[in-house]
């Protein structure tokens, strides 16, 4: 029997209103994977909360049914988002199960393809954008402005709560917070999620955030007008929960920092070679950062006993990076001393 959906799970602690039905594809109840070589090189006990496990392999699906729930109770009959991948394949799934109408903008040519398959299949509107993210985003927001649609980008509250559930999983793996948790941080709604579920819970574990250096707004202190790098679902320029998300890092004790596109893809294969999990290369960012960086302390603290690295979408997202990374396919007569020496050369 598969796990309860987390709205069934913690609808007590969401932000649902009694009657809204619940639109769901039994998200959540994640797996968080002790990862040993990653302590090794790290001196402290890691973890990995894989949220490519997810049923649109993101954990865009944890706010997602959230806010797709809250917006069938209150009467709309269509979603619209703008996105860099994960949430258009999220949006799209959640509006088909919800019976509404889903639109989606995303930057032309900016897209993995995987994400992309993902919103067409599930019967999107899909538009390219001669933009970016952040040029998506204000329109989008716009558009919900003047037309009864509901817009489930993270700027939606419901979309945080139901992202927040994350943290009440990781407490209660482990039996208790963690000393620290590492995230990547693209529009910031996913580290502003997480802390406000270890609040709720009375817990605060130090946060490190991980920005690529193309697309380090949070890092320089100021918009990127241009984000360019490979991990394409952190790509954002100007993130929405900015504010919340430097209060947090604050308030824990944390930092912000970026890491390089070269650390992000070392990250990702040594993710996927030598702990046999495979996300998508923004994730990575929370791997890669730790291994760069380290794991500071402000003055007369311990470093913490223990950390979680957030993998926020699967490697199937996008396959393009996968196979321009990964180890030539070997072509072997059809043989068996050939094959044989193929194998075992």
């Amino acid at each position: 029997m598969s796990p309860a959906p987390l709205i069934e799970r913690y609808r007590e602690r969401l932000s649902l209103e009694p009657g809204d039905p619940v639109v769901t594809l039994n998200e959540g109840s994640t797996p968080l994977v002790e990862a040993p070589r990653l302590s090794e090189r790290l001196g402290v006990r890691a973890y990995l909360k894989f949220e490519g496990a997810n049923p649109t392999g993101s954990f865009k699906d944890r706010g997602m049914t959230v806010a797709v729930s809250r917006a069938k109770g209150r009467g709309a009959e269509a979603v619209i988002c703008a996105s860099t991948g994960n949430t258009a394949a999220s949006a799209a799934a959640y509006a088909a199960r919800a019976g509404l109408r889903g639109a989606v903008i995303v930057p032309e040519g900016k897209i993995a393809i995987g994400k992309l398959a993902q919103a067409l299949m599930h019967g999107a509107r899909v538009v390219a954008l001669q933009g970016n993210f952040d040029d998506a985003l204000r329109i989008v927001r716009e558009l919900a402005h003047k037309h009864p649609i509901e817009l489930v980008n993270s700027v939606n509250p419901h979309r945080i709560e139901g992202q927040k559930t994350a943290a009440f999983e990781v407490i209660e793996e482990l039996g208790g917070a963690p000393g620290a948790l590492a995230i990547p941080v693209g529009n910031a709604g996913n580290v502003t999620a997480y802390w406000r579920g270890f609040q709720e819970a009375g817990t605060a574990p130090i946060l490190y955030g991980f920005q690529a250096e193309g697309a380090a707004p949070l890092v320089h202190g100021e918009p990127v007008a241009s984000p360019e790098t490979v991990a394409s679902a952190i790509r954002i320029g100007n993130p929405a929960r900015w504010e919340e998300a430097m209060a947090a890092f604050t308030a824990s004790r944390g930092r912000v920092a970026a890491v390089s596109d070269e650390q992000i893809l070392d990250a990702y294969r040594w993710l996927a070679a030598g702990e046999g999990v495979f996300c998508e290369p923004a994730s990575a960012a929370s791997v890669a950062g730790l291994l760069a960086h380290g794991l500071p302390t402000v003055e007369d603290s311990e470093p913490p006993e223990s950390v979680v690295c957030v993998l926020t979408g699967h490697g199937l997202k996008d396959p393009d990076t996968a196979l321009s990374k990964a180890p030539a396919v070997i072509n072997c007569e059809n043989d068996l001393s050939a094959v044989e020496q193929a194998v075992f050369e």
